[in-house]
Formats: structure tokens, C-alpha cells, sequence
């Protein structure tokens, strides 16, 4: 009779069990992960966002390295002829090269604030057109989940790659 109720529970715990895996796996989630690094990097918007600073950047950076120039042929002079050069010229020369130094770094400065700012504007604007493409991926294809920072990422659920091509195909 032990026996008999055993080998009955012990269906019936079969049983339940196969139906409970069968639910469990029937509601499993659906996850995937982006890389938004690859995204900011490879992506053809993320590389036309960069050929426009440059572009948007180029005048005052070429100043910059014509203004570092005079500076560094203003320095030169001072070492060479300084000790030939009267006191007051000397002075005078010093005080020039102080001023364009000090309104060098102060361009410098703006400059990089400036940059970092577009920068970051327009890989922002990147990451929003890659998180609306993101999204309809995870409509489309019944994603539960899908992250984008992570420590590690299985490359068998990592759509990095579906995402550029949907990007690239959407023009962005």
C-alpha cells in the first residue's frame, strides 16, 4: 500500500512537474542587450554627427594652431634676442607674450566646452534615433527586455548588429 501511494505521488509530481515546466517555459521572457558604445562608434549617424563638428569645428581650431604659432614664434624670439633687446622692449615683449598666452588658454578652454557640448548633443541626438529603432525591434520581434549596459552579454542575445543595420536602412 506504501508503495502504491509512492508510486502514485510520485506520478501526480511528474505530472505537475512537466505542466509546470511547460508554463514556466511557455511565459519565458525574451531578452536582448545593445552595445550603445558600437552603436556610437560604428553607426553611419554616429559618423556623419562627427564629420559635422569637425566641419562645424575646423575654423576655430585652424586659429587656435595659428595663434599656438605665433605664440611659439613670439617665445622663440624672446629666448634668442631677449638678451640683446633693451629692458623695457624685453618687458614689453614678456608682457605681449603673457596676454596672448592667457588669451590663447582662455580660447583653448571655450573651445573644448564648446565641443564637448555639440559632442554631446549629437551623439544624444544618435542614441534617441537608435533607441526609437531599438524599440520597434522589440515590438516587432516580441522582446521582453532589452538592455543596453550591461557586464557581460552572451553575443547569442546581443542585437548590437540588427540595430546598425536598422539604423543604416532608416537613414539615420
Amino acid at each position: 500500500m506504501f508503495s502504491k501511494r509512492v508510486a502514485c505521488a510520485f506520478a501526480l509530481a511528474m505530472t505537475l512537474g512537466v505542466g509546470m515546466a511547460g508554463a514556466a517555459h511557455a511565459q519565458e521572457a525574451r531578452i536582448a542587450a545593445v552595445n550603445s558604445d558600437r552603436i556610437l562608434r560604428e553607426s553611419a549617424a554616429a559618423k556623419a554627427a562627427q564629420v559635422k563638428l569637425e566641419a562645424e569645428f575646423a575654423m576655430r581650431d585652424k586659429d587656435l594652431a595659428s595663434q599656438a604659432q605665433a605664440i611659439k614664434s613670439l617665445s622663440d624670439t624672446l629666448d634668442k634676442k631677449g638678451p640683446s633687446m633693451s629692458s623695457d622692449e624685453r618687458a614689453q615683449k614678456q608682457r605681449q607674450l603673457s596676454q596672448m598666452d592667457s588669451d590663447f588658454q582662455r580660447k583653448q578652454r571655450e573651445f573644448r566646452e564648446d565641443l564637448n557640448q555639440r559632442r554631446n548633443e549629437e551623439l544624444a541626438a544618435v542614441l534617441d534615433r537608435a533607441n526609437k529603432v531599438i524599440k520597434q525591434i522589440a515590438e516587432q520581434q516580441h522582446y521582453d527586455l532589452i538592455v543596453q549596459e550591461a557586464v557581460y552579454v552572451s553575443p547569442r542575445i546581443d542585437i548590437t548588429d540588427q540595430v546598425l543595420k536598422a539604423l543604416a536602412a532608416s537613414g539615420n
